[in-house]
Formats: C-alpha cells, sequence, structure tokens
C-alpha cells in the first residue's frame, strides 16, 4: 500500500528566492511563512469572468466570495503546470489561453480567525474550455459574472470578497491590454 503524500508548498525568502517546503496542512497558522502561490481569473467565451464562493470547510476565508481560483506549485512543479491541475482539482474543468497577467503580485492578510495567507501569487487569465463541475470540497457556489460589474462590487463592499481579489481585481482593470483582448 502506497501513502499518500501531503500536499507541500514552497517556502520563500523575502527576495522570493525559495528556502525550503512546508506541509500546506499545517503552514496557515497565525504566524504563515511567505510562501508561493497563484491566483487564476478564467473567463468563458461571452468575456465574463468567473467568480467562485470558496467552500464552508476551507481553513482561511471559508464561505467568502473570490477569484476563478488559486493554489501552491509543488516543489519542482512549473507554474503552469499547478494552475493547470489546480482547474481540474477546483472546477473540474479545463482552461486554455493561460497568461501571467501580474508576475510580481504580493499580499499578505488576517482573517477574522487570526488565520494569515502570507504569499507571493502571480495572477493568471484563462479562457475555459467546455463545463464546469467544481469538488464540493473547493466551491461553495459559483457565478459567471461582467467584469466590471465585479469590479464595481469588490469596490462597493471589500468585506464581502477575498482580500487577495480586492487587490488583483483593480490592477487586472488598470492593465487596459485586458479590455482590448476581451479579457475584462
Amino acid at each position: 500500500m502506497t501513502a499518500t503524500r501531503p500536499e507541500e508548498v514552497v517556502l520563500l525568502a523575502d527576495d522570493g528566492t525559495p528556502i525550503g517546503v512546508a506541509d500546506k496542512a499545517t503552514v496557515h497558522t497565525t504566524e504563515t511563512p511567505l510562501h508561493l502561490a497563484f491566483s487564476c481569473h478564467v473567463f468563458d467565451g461571452d468575456g465574463r469572468i468567473l467568480v467562485t464562493r470558496r467552500a464552508l470547510s476551507k481553513l482561511t476565508w471559508p464561505g467568502v466570495w473570490t477569484n476563478s481560483f488559486c493554489g501552491h506549485p509543488a516543489p519542482g512543479e512549473s507554474m503552469d503546470d499547478a494552475v493547470l491541475r489546480r482547474a481540474q482539482h477546483e472546477l473540474g474543468a479545463t482552461i486554455e489561453n493561460l497568461q501571467v497577467v501580474l508576475p510580481d503580485f504580493r499580499y499578505r492578510a488576517v482573517d477574522a480567525a487570526g488565520i494569515v495567507e502570507y504569499e507571493i501569487c502571480p495572477v493568471y487569465t484563462a479562457t475555459v474550455s467546455g463545463e464546469l463541475s467544481p469538488a464540493a470540497s473547493e466551491v461553495a457556489e459559483w457565478e459567471w459574472v461582467d467584469a466590471l460589474t465585479l469590479l464595481a462590487a469588490v469596490e462597493a463592499t471589500p468585506w464581502a470578497f477575498s482580500p487577495w481579489l480586492t487587490l488583483q481585481l483593480p490592477a487586472l482593470y488598470a492593465d487596459r491590454s485586458l479590455e482590448a483582448s476581451g479579457q475584462l
């Protein structure tokens, strides 16, 4: 019988240099170390953006509306491969046209329970290919919405969204090349 390896995250020095790995199940605490992650904003063929509500069982920001999906690359895994893997795991979907749009995004946030997220977190956009079949352990609800409507909602009620979405979405909107490409 083969034991399942725990999911690991890449720990980072302040300059972004990898300095080790840690078990993901134990890294998110009140003193979370800086680690590598990613966020992805998925668009459909009509240019709508997918927002998801985090499952109530999630350790950080349970039940909060957020970007399409996010995750952590495994040690030695390319970021593109990690994004594709998590799209399949969280959304049950295949994505295409993957592009990094905010390569240097970084944030630290503390949720109501005191759990810290502290990540260097490149932000990607992609388009969905096919239907969604989100995992209940990851996604409680999901909606396709107009990006500008979402931006207005985030600006009006930032407390209703994940802190990373409230920081990422205005930065994505500021990049007019996304508007020109139909992705925002």
